[in-house]
Parts: C-alpha cells; sequence; structure tokens
C-alpha cells in the first residue's frame, strides 16, 4: 500500500505522514491497547497522498493564485476564496490508485468486524493537535458513511475540507503556509455512541488550568452537541492524587439539562453534501434528562484512562470519549495536546477584578476566564454577519461553532444562549483569550444590539452580564516578589467554584472553610427537613424538594453527597494542605431560609447568642442535621481520601458542651485521632479564652474568631453603627483574651489560628498577633497579599528587636576599660 496505513501501522512520530489526530489514533491503538484502552479500528491515508492529489490535478499553482489574492487584514473576501479552492478539489478526480487502496482498506475492515460496519471520515492535517496549536473542529467529518462510493466521496470532501473559511484564517493567524500543510483522512469504525453516549474529557481542569483532576464532560448521543454547546453536559470531576487510593475520588457531578441528543440518520447521500444532514437533533425525554450519563464506575474508567494516556504523552490531553449502546463499551475516538492552560508561560502573575459598583443583570451562565469587560453588544445570528462585529465588541448570539472561529478574536467578549465549560464557544474563547458566559439561556432576548454592557466572570462560576459600563479595579501581583512568612497564612473560603483559582495563591492552605454557604448554595435545603421529609407540613416545600432531590431516593444522602462533594473540591484543590471546615454555624433567622426551614426553627429575639454552634449539635431538635453533617465529613475524608481535611466546632460555650460534642462525631465515625483526625474549637467566647487549658484537653488547635470575641467581651452587637465605636478589635480587654488563648496554647502544645480583616487592615494588628505567638493568620483571597505583607514586616521588625536585645546583652556581660 502507497497511500494508506492501518492504524496498526501508525505511531505518533507518524504526524507528517498521517496528521495529528491519525497518529495520536494510530499510537492509542498499538500502545495502550494492553492498558485496556479500546480505540476503534480504521485506517489513514497518507500526506503523500494528498501531495499526489495536487500534482495529478495541477493544483498546486490555482491555489497559489487563489491564495495570493486573500485579504489579510479584514479578510473581507474570505468566503470567496475559501469556496474557490474547495471547489477546485471537488472537481477533481482521485487517482485509481488512490481509490483502489481505500477501497482495499474498507474491505479490509469488513473482514474483520462484519460487512454491517459503519465508518467515520475524519480530516487530519499535518499541522493539527499540536502541543501549542489544537486547529480542532477546522476541517469536516463525516458520520456513519458506508459503501465504497459513499466512502470515496466523504475522502474527496475531506480533501477539499482543508480549505475551509475557519481553516484558512486559522493558519494564517497561526503562521502557517497553506501550501505547506497537507490532509490526511482518518477512515474509522463507527461507535454506535447515538444509542448510548459521549463526551469529552480534559486533564486538568480547563478554566483554571489546575493539574490534579480529570474532568468529564458528556451528553446522551453524539458528542457533538456538547462541542457545539447545543446542550449543558453532564460533568464530573475526579481526583487524581486518589484514583487508585479512594474508595470514591470522584468529587463532584453536576447534572447537565442535556436537552437534546444527537443520533445518526440513513440518509448518507445528502450527508456527503452537508456533514450536518448526517445527524438528527432530537428533544432528550424528560426521564432520560434527569439522569445522569454516566455510573460511578464508568467515570472511573474514563478518569483511568486518561491518565494512562496523559502519562503517555507526557503532557495535559484533550480527549473525545464515545459508549457503544450496541456493546456497553467505552471507546477513545481522539486525543489531543491540550494547547490553553498547558502552554501559560506566567503562571507568576495573578491577577484579580473588582467590581466597584453592581447595575442591572441582563443575564448570567457559566463565566470563564474570570476576567471584566465591558463593551457594545452585538447581536449575531449567523457568521455571515460578521462584518457587524467591530474589535472589541461584545458578540452575542445563540450558540457557536467552528465556522465562527474566524471572528472570535475581533471579540472582547463571547455571550451565548447554549453551551458548558467545553463547548466551542468556551474553548475558542479560552483560546482566544476572550471573557466568556455561555449557557445563559436568553442572551439574544434580553440584551439589546448596540447596548452597552458590562461582562463580568470574575464573579465565582457564574458570569453575569450587567447593563452599561460599570468601573472595576483590576489589580495585578507578581507572586514571585510576595515573601515567605514563618507565620503560616491561610485562605478564607466557602465557594467550591473558586478554589482551583485560588490554589495558586502563595497559602498554606484553608483555615476556615464556611460549611454554611455550601449548604446555601449546593444543599438549599434545611438538613432537618430531609431527615424528616415524610413529616413536612408544607406541600409547595415538599414539592421543591423533590425536585432537587430527584436522583436521591434517600432525601438524607441528598445532602451528604452535595455537601461531601462541594467540601472536597476545596480540600482537593490545596491537598495535601490543612483545610478546616468549621460546622455549620447558621444563626436561627438563617437556618429558618433555608427551604424547609421554618417548621424546624424557633423564633429568637437575638440569634445572635441564641441556639447555635456547638449547643445545637447535641439537641435534639438538630441532632439529626449535625449527623448528616458528619456524615459528608467522614465521606470527604474516608471515602475520598481528603484527609487533609480538619474539622471545628464554633460557638462551643463550656468545656462540657465541647466533651458532648467530639463524643457525638464519635458516635457518627469522626473520632479525634483515628486517621489522623483533628478536630478544632473557635475561640469566640471569653469562657474559650479563660478556660483555654481545659479545652485544650478535648480539642487539637483553637481558632480566634475576633469578630464574635470582641462583641461578647465588650457587650456590644458587631453590627450596631450605634456601637461601632466601642466595638475595637484593638479594646484592651479584647486583646487580653487573645494574649491568654495564645499563652496557654502554647502551654498545652495546642494549634493557633485567627481568621478575621484585622491582621490585612491594621499592620498594628499583625505585629500584635506575630508578637504574641499566633500560629496561622486565615484572609480572604482579595486581602490576602496585604496581610502576608502585614506579617512578613512584623516578623522582620521583631527579629530586629530580638537582635537589639541580644547585642545589649551582650555588651552589658563584658566589662569595658576607660
Amino acid at each position: 500500500m502507497q497511500y494508506i496505513r492501518y492504524f496498526s501501522q501508525i505511531s505518533r512520530h507518524d504526524l507528517e505522514k498521517v496528521g495529528g489526530k491519525n497518529a495520536s489514533l494510530g499510537e492509542m491503538f498499538n500502545q495502550l491497547a494492553a492498558a485496556g484502552i479500546k480505540v476503534p479500528d480504521g485506517f489513514a491515508t497518507t500526506a503523500e497522498a494528498y501531495q499526489t492529489f495536487l500534482d495529478r490535478n495541477n493544483l498546486r499553482e490555482p491555489l497559489e493564485n487563489i491564495f495570493a489574492n486573500l485579504d489579510l487584514e479584514q479578510f473581507s473576501n474570505l468566503g470567496e476564496v475559501g469556496q474557490q479552492a474547495r471547489n477546485l478539489l471537488l472537481n477533481s478526480p482521485f487517482s485509481a490508485e488512490l481509490g483502489e487502496e481505500i477501497q482495499k482498506g474498507y474491505d479490509l475492515l469488513m473482514e474483520k468486524y462484519g460487512n454491517e460496519i459503519s465508518l467515520a471520515v475524519r480530516s487530519s492535517a499535518t499541522a493539527e493537535d499540536l502541543p501549542n496549536v489544537s486547529f480542532a473542529g477546522q476541517q469536516e467529518t463525516f458520520l456513519n458513511v458506508r459503501g465504497h462510493d459513499n466512502l470515496l466521496r466523504a475522502c474527496q470532501a475531506c480533501f477539499a475540507s482543508l480549505f475551509t473559511d475557519r481553516a484558512i484564517k486559522y493558519r494564517v493567524d497561526n503562521g502557517f503556509e497553506h501550501m505547506k500543510v497537507a490532509l490526511s483522512i482518518g477512515v474509522q469504525i463507527m461507535v454506535r455512541a447515538d444509542l448510548a453516549s459521549s463526551g469529552v474529557i480534559f486533564t486538568l481542569d480547563p478554566e483554571t488550568g489546575f493539574d490534579k483532576v480529570v474532568v468529564i464532560s458528556g451528553t446522551w448521543g453524539l458528542g457533538e452537541n456538547v462541542v457545539q454547546g447545543s446542550v449543558i453536559a453532564d460533568e464530573f470531576i475526579v481526583f487524581k492524587p486518589t484514583l487508585e487510593t479512594a474508595k470514591q475520588p470522584v468529587i463532584s457531578r453536576r447534572l447537565g439539562s442535556k436537552a437534546k441528543t444527537m443520533i445518526y440518520t440513513e440518509n448518507n447521500a445528502n450527508a456527503l453534501k452537508n456533514p450536518r444532514e448526517a445527524v438528527l437533533n432530537l428533544d432528550t425525554p424528560l426521564e432520560k434528562r434527569k439522569q445522569f450519563i454516566l455510573r460511578d464506575n464508568e467515570v472511573l474508567q474514563l478518569a483511568r484512562w486518561a491518565v494512562i494516556i496523559e502519562n503517555h504523552y507526557g503532557r495535559p490531553m484533550d480527549i473525545e470519549w464515545a459508549k457503544d449502546g450496541n456493546t456497553g463499551e467505552f471507546f477513545i475516538v481522539q486525543a489531543r495536546p491540550e494547547t490553553v492552560q498547558s502552554q501559560r508561560k506566567n503562571r507568576a502573575e495573578f491577577v484579580h477584578y473588582t467590581l466597584k459598583e453592581k447595575g442591572k443583570v441582563l443575564c448570567s451562565g457559566v463565566g470563564l476566564s474570570n476576567r471584566i469587560v465591558s463593551g457594545t453588544a452585538r447581536i449575531l445570528n449567523s457568521p455571515s454577519y460578521s462584518e457587524k462585529l467591530q474589535p472589541g465588541e461584545v458578540l452575542v448570539t445563540h450558540r457557536t461553532d467552528p465556522d465562527w472561529d474566524p471572528i472570535l478574536k475581533k471579540a472582547a467578549a463571547i455571550i451565548t444562549d447554549q453551551g458548558g465549560r467545553t463547548s466551542h464557544a468556551a474553548i475558542v474563547a479560552r483560546e482566544v483569550g476572550a471573557v466568556a458566559v455561555v449557557g445563559t439561556g436568553n442572551a439574544t432576548s434580553t440584551i439589546q444590539d448596540g447596548q452597552i454592557v458590562t461582562v463580568s466572570t470574575a464573579e465565582g462560576e457564574a458570569g453575569f452580564v450587567y447593563e452599561g459600563a460599570l468601573k472595576w479595579i483590576e489589580t495585578k501581583t507578581d507572586l514571585g516578589q510576595i515573601p515567605k512568612t514563618k507565620t503560616r497564612v491561610m485562605l478564607i473560603l466557602g465557594d467550591p467554584a473558586q478554589a482551583f483559582k485560588y490554589s495558586f495563591l502563595p497559602s498554606d492552605g484553608v483555615g476556615l472553610l464556611r460549611m454554611e454557604f455550601i449548604i446555601t448554595s449546593a444543599v438549599q435545603i434545611h438538613p432537618m427537613a430531609l431527615k424528616n421529609f415524610d413529616k413536612l407540613q408544607d406541600l409547595e416545600v415538599k414539592k421543591k424538594i423533590e425536585e432537587l432531590t430527584y436522583n436521591y431516593p434517600d432525601k438524607e444522602d441528598y445532602l451528604v453527597q452535595k455537601l461531601a462533594e462541594a467540601t472536597a473540591m476545596i480540600a482537593a484543590a490545596f491537598y495535601p494542605k490543612d483545610v478546616i471546615v468549621r460546622m455549620s454555624d447558621f444563626k436561627t433567622n438563617e437556618y429558618a431560609n433555608l427551604i424547609g426551614g421554618k417548621q424546624f426553627e424557633p423564633d429568637e429575639e437575638n440569634p445572635m447568642i441564641g441556639f447555635r454552634g456547638a449547643s445545637r449539635y447535641y439537641h435534639p431538635q438538630y441532632q439529626g442535621g449535625f449527623e448528616l453533617e458528619c456524615r459528608a465529613m467522614k465521606m470527604v475524608r474516608e471515602a475520598m481520601g481528603l484527609t487533609n481535611v480538619k474539622l471545628m466546632i464554633p460557638f462551643c460555650r463550656t468545656v462540657k458542651e465541647g466533651i458532648k460534642v467530639t463524643e457525638l462525631m464519635a458516635g457518627f465515625g469522626l473520632k479525634r485521632g483515628e486517621n489522623d483526625l483533628e478536630i478544632y474549637v473557635m475561640v469566640e467566647i471569653p469562657s474559650n479564652a479563660l478556660l483555654a487549658e481545659e479545652f485544650a484537653q478535648h480539642f487539637d488547635g483553637f481558632s480566634i474568631g475576633s469578630n464574635d470575641l470582641t462583641q461578647l467581651t465588650l457587650g456590644a452587637d458587631r453590627d450596631s453603627c450605634l456601637l461601632s465605636d466601642i466595638f475595637s478589635p484593638f479594646d484592651p480587654a479584647v486583646q487580653q483574651m487573645i494574649v491568654m488563648t495564645l499563652q496557654k496554647a502554647k502551654k498545652t502544645g495546642t494549634k493557633t489560628g485567627l481568621c478575621g480583616q484585622a491582621p490585612s487592615d491594621y499592620p498594628d494588628y499583625a505585629a500584635f498577633l506575630v508578637e504574641n505567638g499566633i500560629g496561622s493568620v486565615s484572609f480572604n483571597p482579595d486581602a490576602l497579599f496585604t496581610g502576608i505583607k502585614n506579617i512578613y514586616e512584623a516578623e522582620k521588625k521583631l527579629e530586629q528587636q530580638r537582635s537589639n536585645n541580644s547585642l545589649d546583652k551582650s555588651e552589658e556581660s563584658h566589662d569595658f576599660p576607660g
């Protein structure tokens, strides 16, 4: 065979012969089968076949003439140039030798796998799937091809697709010469994913570059819906470090809407003229929308395969997977280097964006890039209207596909009605450096063409589009210039969606993870309403809970799973550094606002010093809810293997209460000391400071809550503007409580820390803590750098004082003549 190579004859070193896609398929087919990874069999035409095709039809000079006329400034004639080039190839015949070899390859596949097989015919350019540029989706793919004649027509259409408008523009943008790029055709047995599911895998988080996870997304039917952004896919995140050791290394599951299911059609003739006619996009039945596409064991199988592929190639990978609906088998149908996050050169700079004002929210969706921009919104229904989009404007559209690629570089932001984190719009936005808000559902109807908008993706996982040009602050910090302190510097976090991003900050872990934030955002339901679902009196509340807990026949499991996964996301981000989780510390009025909460919460005149913290945990009115919290933390530490999670008890009024709670936790499977479990207590009541030595017998660490400690020491409501002059962290009585705690902790060998703004707001307060031997200080992310600076300066000053004192004593011990 001169013009084709079977996958069994191809390796990753054959990129120049068969293109990046086919070289990778051959490599995996041959090298990874022993590891259990399945790749559908097939063959590839060679680059030589393409070059010979050009030469025999004398196409080089006409193609060069066509491209010589391309407007390289505005690309105003891109469509015309692309069509001329494609027509040249489509109207040029294959040689008899090439046609015969392709047909023989097809015959051999039928001999091995049966005459009923159908084929996927894919384009694989020699400038494709490189470590620094992907060229993903630039050429055409033809699905469900059967018969010799149809196969030859699909192959010729593949050759012509080297000159799609988007591929021409992409090559120009990335400095590739059109005539130096060849095209190989991959002919591969089709996986019947239309009868099951398919999707994509990244071996790092595609948004932040956090590389300790595998991110799997997918939908029912063909994965094209995921890439095109036609659906919101299911998403699973697996933690690599515990993949082989933990019982449950899946740390996050998100149910997507999966509104459409793409299946194959039998209309081969029309499909060869228009690849989109090879498929039908049907409405997904409601029952299947509410189901996850993968079971846990299937998620883990794909994650293990992804790690094997990543290790084999020695770099982060972007992988496509498919499940065959006839056999139930999984296949890898493509693997290419990840080309955005893995190519980032400057991770030493941390840029933080903060809105100075808020406006009317026009729409929201999945936010990408952690930035803020503003500009004129331009609503386009098709890439054919590309001339309407001016550089720096905000593109608003239903969804994007590769046909949009030539114009996306002009957009300051991309907003779509459809799509998710792995949709085409999201992937291209990352690649071209644009802000994106995808999957809004209604952007094209709530935003007006020509309207000035501000697009913010710097507020967590969600992205928002605001009316008008809002003001914001952009802060750049060189992480290489941040000094290292002796005092441990930790973060205060509560949003799992921000964890991977903040893992790159110079911290020693998380000193305070507020569980109540997770319950409010991820769970939304009062724990006791789940514990006593059958006894709920409000039918509307029951209906809401039924909707949220659809996939959880046991309502208690819903809270346990959701709370565990949200906690695990943060614990995984900072693993193996400590992540200290404070058990829930809602006040009764806050608990009552949760779904179903009013039935279980008393009315209190002063919830701030009422039924909160430790007192709730063992009380019959909430003990069942605390049990669910403990089950979730046990799952994180034991099933998920994240033993860096430490637990902390808030508002523990007496030593006796502390004993009750820790004994109760032991009964729920969280025994202090077992599996390296440490349990801390908040120091926020004067009794905690006065009896610190006694508390130290039952807890491993103290975390000083300066706001509550100030409030209860001075008897001043922390929220009262009338008492703001009295409420001061510098008050001598408050500082005496802190000094007392630190001295007694030193005596008992108990760990210490403080959470709050004061050490970043006031250098003198940081100095006070350092001078008295605080073990760690935790800051909100936006205050971290200032806090580190204040602590570093305080440590340097203290070191200088000690050095001077030592020198003075040395001089006093000598007799000087004179």
